[in-house]
């Protein structure tokens, strides 16, 4: 077995460089000057922070030509140096394990598909480790300072335990510490949709958003949420459970036992269901239900419509609760989003209250490697900053 990179610290020990780094990473290229203007910090304070991120390898400075005034020399930007660490992502699904190996800006190097045939978590573990370990290979000697995992369900991060995750069959499972002991290096667990976020809040369509929030629509209809810069999980770890925000009283049964949920009407398994009901089709799955419905087969468009009224109605209770600046859907479920986007749209509008309306609704369609890239970026969330 190829040894592990030994972990390293990362050289930050003050509020204020994490600051830095951290705005430098998700917003940079920027000049010192620039800097300083976006987190309220003197010019003299982000050298003292920058010197020893620059010194360490972590941050680089040179000139850029592109930014070249029109008069002078070109300006001297600020960057991450993305090579200087890796970083190793893992999402566990139902059926498989899909792993990335990205670098400290979280772009994906290597991603490794696993199937999993038994969801056990001793079995599980046994994979990951396997998984961890292919990637180690390919880091080729690089720093590798973290492991990020993503699981659905009820995770509590500070734990590093999945207290419960339905589509695994999972209660009280201490996996950081299971895998931290079988590959030996720093892990951070959470909740898959809230890792997702991380990566949009520090490298995607959150990046400098003070309030956003991130609704995923597929086996279940998820949502996570950024308050003043920061992702809530809440006290018990379940904020942001809009999938369980029930819109129609008189709806079906949902596996929380409450009728009318979000994710009742709208998640994969409700529709394929309903469909089925509808039209006497056996469909095995969702992929099979969509082309039905693309076909024009009575009913079947229908159901996809009532869904996109209650992602709709689900996004405007976020929008009326929280006044985010955005609201980013993804999620597996997007490969039906022209089949209920009108409805989406016109149900958002209708239950937003006063200006929540101006929200800005974003459709961003993300691969399945996406949700393991978003449990990299916790690792490097974890690694940067010592207060997540």
């Amino acid at each position: 077995m190829r040894p592990i990179p030994r972990a390293e610290t990362f050289p930050v020990n003050t509020p204020a460089a994490s600051q830095v780094f951290t705005t430098v990473l998700s917003q940079g290229p920027l000049a010192r000057l620039e800097v300083a203007r976006r987190v309220g910090l003197s010019a003299a304070a982000v050298t003292k922070a920058v010197r020893p991120l620059i010194e360490a390898g972590y941050l680089v400075e040179g000139a850029d030509d592109e930014a070249r005034p029109a008069l002078g020399r070109p300006a001297n930007l600020v960057r991450v140096d993305g090579g200087r660490a890796l970083f190793i992502g893992v999402k566990v699904t139902g059926d498989e394990i899909i792993g990335v190996l990205t670098d400290l800006c979280c772009r994906i190097r290597v991603a490794r598909h696993v199937p999993l045939p038994d969801r056990a978590a001793k079995a599980v573990l046994a994979s990951v480790a396997d998984l961890v370990q292919d990637l180690l290979t390919e880091a080729d000697g690089v720093p590798v300072p973290g492991l990020g995992v993503a699981v659905s369900g009820d995770v509590d991060r500070a734990e590093g335990a999945v207290r419960y995750s339905p589509f695994l069959d999972w209660r009280d499972v201490p996996l950081a510490e299971l895998i931290a002991l079988t590959t030996g290096l720093p892990v951070t667990v959470d909740n898959d949709v809230r890792a997702l976020t991380v990566a949009e809040q520090w490298f995607g369509a959150g990046a400098g958003l003070s309030d956003f929030a991130v609704v995923t629509v597929g086996a279940g209809i998820g949502c996570g949420l950024v308050v003043h810069g920061r992702v809530v999980s809440g006290a018990h770890g379940v904020a942001g459970e809009i999938g369980h925000v029930a819109v129609d009283p008189n709806g079906p049964l949902c596996h929380c036992g409450n009728r009318g949920c979000v994710e009742a009407i709208a998640g994969e398994a409700a529709i394929v269901r309903r469909i089925r009901e509808i039209t006497g089709a056996e469909l095995a799955d969702a992929a099979e239900a969509l082309a039905l419905a693309r076909r024009g087969v009575a009913g079947a468009r229908e159901v996809y419509a009532r869904a996109g009224e209650a992602i709709g109605r689900g996004i405007a209770t976020v929008a009326n609760l929280l006044g985010p600046e955005r609201v980013i859907i993804s999620g597996e479920g997007l490969a039906a989003y022209d089949l209920f986007a009108e409805q989406i749209r016109d149900a958002f509008v209708a239950a937003a209250f006063g200006s929540a309306a101006q929200c800005d609704v974003l459709t961003r369609p993300l691969p399945f490697e996406e949700w393991a890239r978003g449990a990299a970026a916790t690792a490097i969330q974890s690694f940067v900053r010592a207060d997540v």
